[in-house]
């Protein structure tokens, strides 16, 4: 799957979760500010299993910096598409982000403690979703500017909104395997072990298409990555975010009006 589409991805799989006006599950409620910054920061966690790619957005973030992370990483795991890309890689963001959210500091005079791991993760995250999506076009200066500032404004003014921060960052993460396993070429799910399917499994076309016999699992309805079902696919998921995202605006709008009169 491609870059901006994870982050569409990304962003919908958090508004889904999150709405609870009939345009999602539920399960995570936050407030319309809640929604709208864990789109973002969702939409840039859905971009961090590329950082194994030289060539993906994130190589790009910081000149000469992005371009060497990505490259360590790309060595670390194997390449393009291996450790980054497991179900070992998911606990890691789980983890990550669980001792990112316990990084506090408390200024002298400041009501609540703040969280600059997760303010700084934001900021990062927050500009990646900002620059795939379109959002600040030819400008990194601009994508750093814009998620920086998100993520002052959360961490200064709502840390009661980073409560919802280690599951945000974790479906990101999660929500690009799955866009991955929906293409031909699949993922190494298991890895750091490829186990691989029986000799007769291999001579069935339709299995053989499920599990490879260099251990990647797929459920390939998308085909390539960048292939016009996926272009396909992400047309109501635009449109849903788009919906979800208004939604939110006018609801926190509405909010404003409220305790303003």
């Amino acid at each position: 799957m491609m870059g901006p589409h994870h982050a569409m991805t990304g962003a919908a799989a958090w508004i889904a979760v999150t709405a609870t006006a009939g345009h999602g599950l539920g399960l995570c409620p936050v407030t319309p500010m809640g929604t709208l910054t864990g789109a973002l920061l969702c939409a840039g966690a859905a971009l961090l299993a590329d950082a194994d790619h030289t060539s993906a957005t994130i190589s790009r973030s910081i000149p000469v910096l992005g371009r060497l992370v990505t490259s360590g990483l790309s060595r670390a795991s194997g390449g393009h598409r291996h450790g980054l890309h497991s179900i070992l890689a998911v606990f890691c963001a789980w983890l990550l982000a669980t001792g990112l959210s316990r990084l506090v500091w408390q200024p002298a005079g400041w009501p609540e403690p703040l969280g600059w791991g997760v303010a700084v993760m934001s900021a990062a995250a927050i500009t990646f979703a900002v620059k795939a999506l379109g959002l600040a076009r030819g400008s990194w200066f601009f994508a750093w500017l814009l998620g920086g500032a998100l993520a002052a404004i959360i961490t200064l003014y709502a840390p009661g909104q980073q409560d919802w921060f280690v599951v945000c960052f974790t479906l990101g993460y999660g929500i690009h395997l799955v866009g991955d396993l929906l293409t031909e070429r699949g993922l190494p799910l298991f890895w750091p072990f490829a186990p691989r399917p029986p000799r007769a499994w291999s001579r069935v076309p339709l299995l053989d298409a499920l599990w490879s016999t260099g251990g990647n699992v797929a459920v390939p309805v998308l085909g390539n990555a960048g292939s016009i079902r996926e272009w396909l696919l992400l047309i109501p998921v635009t449109a849903y975010v788009g919906y979800g995202v208004l939604y939110a605006v006018l609801d926190q709008a509405g909010a404003d009006l409220f305790w303003g009169g």
